[in-house]
């Protein structure tokens, strides 16, 4: 008499264990020593990193006398090359975060993190100093002999040529932040004669030791611990998302090569178990058990898989960049038939439509009135009609200006207290106070619309208008 079976919700339990045992996060008890090697994504990681070059030689490029771009906080400025931008123009801020934020999404929703895998402050500057690490310690192997050796001469020598030049790299990239919020040159010389004022100190101090401790010694592990992008990725992913994904129909069952061998034990999947996958991985997970917070989607594996491929004379794409749909036969949708998709589409290009306007409609100059309220308006003795104006005059130039005042709306229109032009500071607002009179027996209405026109008197083509209201009293039949 034939045993029963095992109930069908076990065998699923035991199913999920055999599938999670294999899953793990290193939570720091060990160093992970990536082995590098060539390949394709590679190449591509190290030409996104040349993006970061700008990080370094921005604050160096100089547009006319000044900085191209510079973030001058205590001067309330930012300039971006002919551009500059007051406080008055933070709306335009608010639009570009939306848009960083979105972009963000929408890429995550497409490709999974490859942000973090190819242009992360975090994975690029990890990546150089494990470089570093490597050109004077040698491969995987040799680092993690040497960590466990004894503390001589060759390892202590070695170690301190190694966390020298992390720390010189730290401190670039401090100074380098910091340059990008005061002229480079100027800070440059503060540094090295030791006057730079104590919040240029304690920035580089900061951004030294977070870069330093970050991306020489925490690496992966700030990845899985403390960005909270790692923790949202999920909301951001669905079965459409491209990610770098493991082909288990065509690698499994597993099996070693033996003897000229393709597999061993019978085996018919590709899969070697060369465990390459797992060697190249910035973050030590194995992407063949499926997908993982920690994979940051930079794409080694499939260098390091598509080069075993071509020893043992089988096609790439084992592990390939797919979604799971494609991976498990299942038709895919288009992009742009992709619902989140569209909406994050077409709210960055709402987004990216308000920050050209926002470019393209920077004046020199703005112009803001303030109509006086008590009283709207003043009878004069000799029987005219007086409304007070407060200017407000934003000069976003670089150099002073000095403001001539004209009024428009009434033939009878008289403009009184511009017997001298006015003299507005560079990327300041000046307040100026003007009256406007018109002769009670010419005023025909309680309600006149009038324009009030500034214009630079060096530069007649910058001048900015601004239509008011000039009030008088009620019309009597």
């Amino acid at each position: 008499m034939s045993e029963p079976s095992e109930p069908a919700d076990l065998k699923h339990l035991e199913e999920l264990y055999r599938e999670t045992e294999y899953w793990h996060v290193n939570t720091g008890g060990k160093t992970i020593h990536a082995k590098r090697m060539p390949g394709r994504y590679r190449s591509y990681k190290w030409f996104t990193m040349l993006v970061w070059l700008s990080f370094f030689l921005g604050p160096y490029l100089r547009w006319g006398d000044r900085q191209a771009i510079l973030f001058d906080i205590p001067g309330r400025q930012f300039h971006i090359f002919s551009v500059t931008i007051l406080p008055q123009d933070v709306w335009m801020l608010a639009l570009v975060l939306l848009f960083s934020a979105l972009l963000l999404a929408f890429v995550t929703s497409l490709a999974g993190r490859v942000y973090c895998g190819y242009f992360c402050f975090q994975t690029v500057w990890t990546d150089i100093f494990t470089l570093i690490e490597q050109t004077l310690e040698g491969s995987p192997v040799q680092r993690a002999k040497l960590d466990q050796s004894p503390w001589r001469g060759r390892k202590l020598a070695v170690k301190v040529v190694k966390h020298l030049l992390w720390l010189a790299i730290s401190v670039i990239t401090g100074i380098s932040f910091t340059a990008w919020f005061g002229d480079a040159y100027l800070l440059w010389e503060d540094y090295v004669t030791l006057q730079a004022p104590t919040p240029a100190w304690l920035s580089v101090l900061v951004f030294t030791g977070f870069t330093y401790l970050f991306a020489g010694h925490m690496r992966e592990q700030v990845c899985f611990w403390l960005c909270p992008y790692a923790r949202i990725q999920g909301v951001m992913v669905d079965r459409e998302t491209i990610l770098p994904t493991y082909d288990f129909a065509r690698g499994e069952p597993r099996g070693k090569l033996k003897k000229g061998s393709r597999t061993e034990g019978g085996g018919q999947g590709d899969c070697i178990d060369c465990r390459q996958c797992i060697a190249v991985c910035p973050t030590g997970i194995d992407i063949r058990v499926g997908q993982q917070e920690g994979c940051i989607t930079c794409g080694l594996c499939l260098d390091a898989c598509d080069a075993i491929m071509d020893k043992i004379q089988r096609p790439h794409g084992l592990i390939r960049y797919a979604s799971l749909d494609e991976v498990e036969g299942i038709p895919t949708v288009g992009v742009w038939r992709r619902p989140r998709v569209l909406v994050y589409f077409f709210i960055m290009l709402a987004s990216l439509a308000g920050i050209v306007y926002g470019l393209t409609t920077l004046g020199a100059l703005e112009l803001k009135v303030l109509h006086e309220r008590q009283p709207l308006f003043v009878i004069q003795s000799d029987g005219s009609i007086q409304n007070k104006y407060e200017l407000k005059i934003l000069n976003k130039s670089n150099d002073d200006m000095h403001m001539r005042v004209s009024a428009s709306g009434h033939p009878a229109l008289l403009l009184v207290g511009v017997d001298q032009d006015f003299t507005v500071p560079r990327g300041r607002v000046g307040a100026y106070t003007v009256f406007l009179r018109i002769p009670g027996a010419r005023l025909a209405t309680e309600r006149l619309p009038v324009t009030l026109r500034v214009q630079d008197r060096d530069h007649v083509q910058i001048f900015a208008e601004y239509q008011s209201m000039f009030f008088g009293p009620e019309s009597r039949p």
